[in-house]
C-alpha cells in the first residue's frame, strides 16, 4: 500500500464542477471518502460547484456516472465506494466490472472519471483508507481530479 498521496496542488479559484457518485453500500467507509473528498475540493477550489449523488452500490455507479456525463455539467466526476472482499469471488468481480465501465465513460464522453471505488480485503484496510487522515483516497481522488481538470481546461484552449 503506497503511503504516499500526491501533494495538495496550489489552490485556483476558476470555475469548477465536480460530481460525486458515491454508494450507499458499505456507508460509513463511504461517507468518509466523500466527507474528505469534499473537504480537500473545498480547499483546492472554494468556488466550485460540488454535487453528490448517491447509489444503492458500486455496480450501480456507472449509469449515473453516465448520465452525469451526458448533462455535461461537470468538469470531472468522481466515482466513490467500497467493496470488500468476501467467501466468493463476487467482490473481485464487481470491481473488475465497475473498473472498466468507469474507464468506458471517461473515454466515451471526454470527461475525467475519477476512480475511487476501492476494492479491499477487509475493515481495517477499509478504515485506513477512508476514515483515517494519512492515506485517504477521498483526499487523493479529489487532488487527481482537480489536477486533471486544470490540465484537460488547458489541452482545450
Amino acid at each position: 500500500m503506497s503511503k504516499l498521496a500526491p501533494p495538495r496542488p496550489r489552490p485556483v479559484s476558476v470555475e469548477r464542477g465536480f460530481t460525486l457518485v458515491a454508494s450507499q453500500f458499505n456507508a460509513r467507509y463511504v461517507q468518509g471518502l466523500v466527507n474528505h473528498c469534499s473537504n480537500e475540493l473545498r480547499i483546492l477550489a472554494p468556488t466550485a460547484n460540488v454535487t453528490l449523488y448517491s447509489v444503492p452500490g458500486a455496480f450501480e455507479i456507472p449509469i449515473v456516472v453516465r448520465e452525469v456525463a451526458l448533462m455535461e455539467t461537470a468538469d470531472a466526476i468522481i466515482a466513490l465506494g467500497v467493496i470488500l472482499e468476501g467467501e466468493t469471488a463476487h467482490a473481485r468481480h464487481l470491481g473488475e466490472v465497475v473498473t472498466n465501465a468507469l474507464q468506458h465513460l471517461a473515454l466515451e464522453h471526454g470527461v475525467p472519471v475519477i476512480h475511487a471505488v476501492l476494492s479491499l480485503q477487509n475493515e481495517e484496510q477499509a478504515r485506513a483508507r477512508c476514515l483515517e487522515d494519512e492515506i485517504n483516497r477521498g483526499t487523493e481522488a479529489a487532488r487527481a481530479a482537480f489536477a486533471i481538470t486544470n490540465l484537460v481546461a488547458e489541452l482545450r484552449k
